[in-house]
């Protein structure tokens, strides 16, 4: 049995308004969910979570209109369900790629969990759930926005933050290791360390970078680096670490 012959500007074959429709939300939602990972300064933001929404739907359009043109032939049988997996098992590829561990700290897992998460509202969309995929959406901003705010006020402590620590302080005393103790002390936990020494100084002067992250109170550390006698600066800066 021969397969019908199927124009290729047929509108009326998975390729009209409705489903031009599907991947419109597809690129909206996709985008407010990147548009978020953006604000925060995270790895994967707006163009890559974009694009793997509107892949995503396109992917499931494909699964379900683009073989009308064979399922008349002999001897062929069709699954729309497959194209569907292959996407859920691709997707961890670009997942994965957003994972990293420094020393003792894993990062990129919220992104990595986000890519994910748009990747399943693009297959909403392209499958014509158009619901599902808005309440997902709006799960994710209640998720990502709302669970630190929760997570602060009911188990203090849990909520982390990374910050770096510019000190200048006078060489030959031996201080570093006294300000190391400190930050340690105080709760922190020193991810880098870099030294140098101030150019044009007269002055036997060096200055250091501490990169900390702790849930301990940045400023009264700060205030108790400044009182070691030998620091002469103290500058405090937040940084933005991947979840």
């Amino acid at each position: 049995m021969a397969g019908l012959a199927v124009p290729l500007w047929d509108v009326s074959n998975g390729q009209g308004p409705r489903q031009l429709a599907e991947l419109g939300l597809a690129l909206l939602l996709s985008s407010l969910i990147g548009w978020e990972r953006a604000a925060q300064q995270k790895s994967a933001g707006l163009r890559t979570h974009t694009l793997v929404g509107i892949a995503s739907a396109l992917m499931m359009e494909v699964s379900q209109h683009g073989f009308t043109n064979v399922l008349g032939l002999d001897n062929v049988s069709f699954d729309p369900s497959r194209v569907a997996a292959q996407i859920v098992s691709g997707i961890g590829f670009i997942g994965g790629g957003l994972i990293f561990v420094r020393r003792d700290a894993v990062r990129g897992l919220t992104t990595a969990a986000t890519i994910w998460l748009t990747c399943a509202v693009g297959m909403a969309c392209g499958g014509g759930l158009p619901i599902l995929a808005l309440a997902v959406t709006a799960v994710h901003f209640l998720v990502v926005r709302g669970y630190p705010l929760l997570s602060a006020r009911l188990i203090p402590g849990t909520t982390t933050s990374a910050f770096e620590v510019r000190l200048t302080y006078r060489t030959g005393t031996a201080l570093l290791p006294q300000l190391m103790e400190t930050c340690t002390r105080r709760g922190f936990r020193i991810q880098e360390v870099k030294v140098g020494r101030l150019p044009d100084n007269t002055d036997p002067a060096a200055q250091v970078l501490l990169r900390l992250e702790g849930s301990a109170d940045a400023g009264q550390l700060t205030s108790e680096l400044f009182q070691n006698d030998g620091v002469t600066d103290v500058e405090l800066t937040a940084t933005t670490d991947d979840e």
